[in-house]
Parts: structure tokens; C-alpha cells; sequence
């Protein structure tokens, strides 16, 4: 029975991660500042709150294998990278980041601190202690990509602070391997979107504010001219790609996998899907600093070494998710 540790696990998409590695029979650990996290995400699992990982030595002899337990406290708190350090883990799911461009753009220190300074401690924690730590990375590493479907070979060229900072913890991961011999591997997720992910923020994805929107009686905001396209993940999609990450026998030093579906959606597409029978308003804006204009994953690598095929399509997934807002 493996154990894990999903960071950020009360989150979009550590919640459905953790869901389904506990039904899959993991003995799963969530830590969670809750800063962006939602308890209520994690359904029906019923979790142990523990408000400090000082608590993890004395519940971790007393749980039973199917208890969750949420830690609320960083993913870098002293206590926990302690108790990481007695080999209680043999995956690691690195998830938690602040993970918004315009946020990183407006705020690139802060950013800088979580997604680099505290990731580098979690790993460094992990050093002789896990079997592998399975890393959410992003596709904004592309930058404006040259050539589409975009191939992980392509040279990295990152256009914000954030994704400047996954750039620079995949860059970590494979001298984490040279070396310390830690096993990492790094997902470059394509634009997310599914249940659980709220759209009550400015830095809220596209889909998730324009649910929300819909849901709440407001206006749509639409940045640009429309034409911007994204290769749009459906959540189940990303949470195999962890789990098969974890699972595989691979050792891989820090490779970089393309987690989408393969191919694009423009935003006009979509706001002309969601306003059929609706009565919604649009209102226009400019475009967002940072933002790139297409995106579209090559997923061969991740076919064929993670044994990785997108589970729901795009226009599924949507339907899914409108359900989950309760919009008919």
C-alpha cells in the first residue's frame, strides 16, 4: 500500500488527485494553507484536521489505512519537511504554487518565494527520504511557442514570473537527480479547468469565471479580440497522468511530460457554446500581461512513456463541468 503526500491537496486539482488515489487504496496526507484550499472539495472523504504537522508523529500511529488527514499549515512548515525526512512517504504530489500569470506579474517576489524558494525545501526534504516526487509543472514554460503541437524538446521561453518559476524548478529537478539521486518528474499541465475550480477571482481561469459568472448573473469577460486558443485539460486527464507517473518504473531524472488532449480551443468557440439559450452579457478587455495567444501540446512522449491518453475531450469536459455549477 503506498504512502503519499499531495501538497495543495485541498485544491482544484489536488482535491480530485487525492480523491482518486484514495480509491485507488493509497494512504494519503494533504497539506493545505488553505489560502486558495477548500475542505469541502475533498467530498465525501471525511478528513482528520490536524492544524500544525507537529501533530503528524503522535495520529500517524493511531490512523487507520483509509483516514485522510488534511495538515493546514505551508508545504515548507519545519515540521512537516521533518517528518517527510523519516521516510513517511513514497510519492510526493507537488501541486500547491500560487499559480496565477497576472498575479506573478504583479507580485513576482511573493511568487518567487512559494514557487521556487519553499519548492527547492520540499525537495530538498525529499532528498534520501521519498521514491519520487511528482511535480506540477506548466505549459507557460513555452512562452509564445514557435511551432505547434509543441513538442517538449522545444527551448523554453518563459514570458512571466510564473512561468519563469516553473521553468526554474524543472531546470532543479534534473540536478536534483545528478545530484542527490531524487527521482522527479515534471507534468506541464495545458490549461485546466473541471469541477472544483471557482471562478470568484480576478486571476480565475477562463472557463471557471465564465461558470461563475454565468451562475451569479454576470458579465463574461472576454480579454482581447477572442482569438487567443488553449489546448483545454479536462481535470481527470491530469490527475491519471500523476498516478501513472507515480506508479511507473521509469526513473526520470527530472523529464518533462505534456499533459492536454492535443488540440485547440479558441475563446470565441467557447463563449458562442455557453451563450446558446443563455441570456449573458460579454464585456471586452484588454489583453492580459503575460498571457500567450495559442496553445496546443504534442502528448507523443507521454503516450508512449506514461502510457498517458486523455481520458475526457474538451466539450465533454465542459458539459461535466456546467453540471458540477449547476447551469443547465
Amino acid at each position: 500500500m503506498k504512502r503519499a503526500l499531495v501538497t495543495g491537496g485541498c485544491g482544484f486539482i489536488g482535491s480530485n488527485l487525492t480523491k482518486e488515489l484514495v480509491k485507488q487504496g493509497w494512504v494519503v496526507d494533504v497539506v493545505d494553507d488553505m489560502s486558495s484550499g477548500h475542505l469541502e472539495l475533498l467530498g465525501d472523504l471525511s478528513p482528520r484536521i490536524l492544524p500544525n504537522a507537529s501533530f503528524l508523529n503522535v495520529y500517524s500511529k493511531q490512523r487507520s489505512s483509509n483516514d485522510v488527514v488534511v495538515v493546514q499549515c505551508d508545504f515548507a512548515d519545519a515540521y512537516l519537511l521533518d517528518y517527510i525526512k523519516l521516510k513517511n512517504y513514497d510519492v510526493i504530489f507537488h501541486q500547491a504554487a500560487i499559480p496565477r500569470v497576472s498575479f506573478s506579474v504583479e507580485n513576482p517576489s511573493l511568487t518567487s518565494d512559494v514557487n521556487i524558494t519553499r519548492t527547492v525545501l520540499l525537495f530538498e526534504a525529499c532528498i534520501d527520504s521519498v521514491d519520487r516526487v511528482v511535480f506540477a509543472s506548466s505549459s507557460s514554460v513555452y512562452g509564445g511557442a514557435e511551432f505547434m503541437p509543441t513538442y517538449e524538446s522545444q527551448e523554453k521561453n518563459p514570458k512571466s514570473p510564473y512561468a519563469w518559476q516553473k521553468s526554474t524548478i524543472e531546470d532543479f529537478a534534473k540536478l536534483c537527480f545528478d545530484l542527490y539521486k531524487l527521482d522527479i518528474v515534471c507534468l506541464r499541465y495545458f490549461n485546466v479547468f473541471g469541477p472544483g475550480q471557482y471562478g470568484d477571482s480576478p486571476y480565475a481561469t477562463a472557463v471557471s469565471s465564465w461558470c461563475h459568472a454565468i451562475k451569479n448573473g454576470l458579465e463574461l469577460r472576454s480579454d482581447g479580440d477572442g482569438s487567443q486558443s488553449r489546448d483545454m485539460c479536462y481535470v481527470d486527464n491530469v490527475v491519471s497522468a500523476n498516478i501513472l507517473s507515480a506508479n511507473s518504473d521509469h526513473d526520470f531524472m527530472g523529464r518533462c511530460y505534456n499533459v492536454a488532449c492535443g488540440d485547440r480551443t479558441t475563446n470565441k468557440d467557447i463563449l458562442y457554446f455557453l451563450s446558446k439559450g443563455r441570456d449573458i452579457k460579454i464585456r471586452h478587455a484588454d489583453w492580459r500581461a503575460g498571457d500567450v495567444m495559442h496553445t496546443q501540446a504534442d502528448i507523443s512522449r507521454a503516450e508512449e512513456e506514461l502510457d498517458y491518453k486523455p481520458l475526457v475531450r474538451f466539450w465533454d469536459g465542459l458539459d461535466k463541468t456546467l453540471k458540477w455549477w449547476g447551469i443547465e
